[in-house]
């Protein structure tokens, strides 16, 4: 039973409100992508909650290190920019698994860093950001600044508020998205019982259980993978917390798509970016994780996708900030672009392949598009400023035994 005990031992150790507070620091990416998939039917909510929950416990557990389980951003993007159907949401999902699974056990994920200039890895996160900003911006059109008894709780003012709240919040450890979260909730429940909106009700019933398989056809395997998941796999590759070894990362994200994603659960990975949210808001070890995960277990058993109704009152104006706030945090990932170089004539270079991917994901809404533009783009401007021979010769070196 050492197994057993020597987590509980670790628990108890680190359960600290330090711990309690780092577990909210993911919540201001997780909120509102899972708030929207699940209101437009792209993923199944009980599934979500279940095992996402799931696997923030096991990753607490087996990597003792707050491992966060973030929505795979550049999927989501996509899927909701475009309106993609669950079945091609999971079959993104589900092939992206399938190669990342496949580069942990043979341990060749560090190839795909190798041969992938960050430039590129920038701009799609760039790129991917720019989509949830207008998928936020889409939002909020039907929205009217004059307040009347019909739209009290949906109006312009409200997204000017709740904007300048999260700014004045920025700096600090107050958890504004998780605030923000429960303003739309109040508000969505008196729009529920209150207002009697003809929305299904949250039940507890018996309790609530993934009970739906999805199984995407070749067609939708096809769309999905080159619309959504070929841009994902290079974020997902290099773009993981780096507190584990990679090999042993990359086999984790495999491993929970591939189980999750047949049920409708929303496609995660192991994203550097909630691992900083929850370290500034106090986590140093496992137990944040192990308590968020258990609050999602909790909550998906107890209510599961009963809760879409309430999501579906969920006034637009606090998603549309929260999604906009996530899409800027996704995009200042893009400053560190030229961190790694001195030479001014190679940092024109990045930010020219950077805007270049940039700019070609969003023209197609295509993240496959935007990763091969990039990475020709960087191949022809370092053939331009090494020559074609010592191009040839830096490009050799990367290969043991090809010259």
């Amino acid at each position: 039973m050492q197994f057993v005990r020597e987590p509980l031992h670790r628990f108890k150790k680190h359960l600290t409100l330090h711990e309690i507070s780092g577990s909210l620091g993911d919540l201001g990416t997780l909120l509102p992508i899972m708030m929207s998939l699940a209101i437009s039917g792209q993923i199944n909510l009980t599934s979500t909650l279940w095992f996402t929950g799931i696997w923030n416990i096991l990753s607490g557990v087996l990597f003792q290190v707050p491992v966060c389980v973030q929505p795979m951003k550049a999927i989501a993007a996509v899927v909701l920019t475009k309106n993609m159907p669950i079945q091609e949401n999971m079959a993104a999902g589900l092939s992206v698994a399938a190669f990342i699974t496949f580069l942990g056990i043979t341990r060749t994920v560090h190839l795909v860093g190798t041969f992938t200039p960050p430039a590129i890895i920038k701009g799609l996160q760039l790129g991917t950001a720019v989509q949830l900003i207008i998928k936020a911006h889409n939002l909020i059109p039907k929205l009217q600044w004059k307040i009347t008894a019909a739209n009290w709780s949906d109006n312009n003012t409200w997204v000017l508020l709740s904007f300048l709240f999260v700014v004045a919040c920025y700096r600090t450890k107050i958890p504004s998205a998780l605030i923000l979260f429960l303003i739309g909730l109040i508000f969505a429940l008196v729009l529920m019982f209150a207002e009697g909106r003809d929305v299904p009700h949250p039940s507890v019933g018996g309790g609530h259980y993934p009970d739906t398989i999805i199984v995407p056809s070749p067609e939708e395997f096809k769309n999905g993978f080159l619309n959504a998941g070929l841009g994902q796999l290079p974020l997902t590759t290099l773009n993981s917390d780096h507190h584990a070894k990679t090999s042993h990362v990359a086999v984790s994200v495999g491993m929970m798509n591939l189980i999750g994603c047949w049920f409708g659960a929303m496609p995660v990975c192991h994203g550097s970016g909630g691992l900083a949210g929850q370290y500034r808001f106090g986590a140093r070890s496992e137990v944040s994780v192990i308590l968020l995960g258990a609050c999602k277990l909790f909550l998906g058993i107890l209510f599961g996708g009963s809760l879409v109704g309430l999501l579906q009152v969920f006034p637009t104006s606090i998603l549309a900030v929260m999604l906009f706030i996530s899409g800027i945090e996704l995009g200042c990932a893009a400053r560190s672009v030229n961190d790694l170089t001195d030479d001014e004539y190679r940092k024109r270079e990045n930010f020219t392949v950077m805007l270049l991917t940039t700019g070609s994901l969003v023209a197609y809404s295509n993240d496959g598009i935007g990763f091969c533009a990039g990475l020709v783009s960087a191949a022809l401007l370092s053939m331009q400023r090494l020559g074609l021979r010592e191009w040839y010769l830096e490009i050799s070196h990367f290969i043991p035994g090809y010259l």
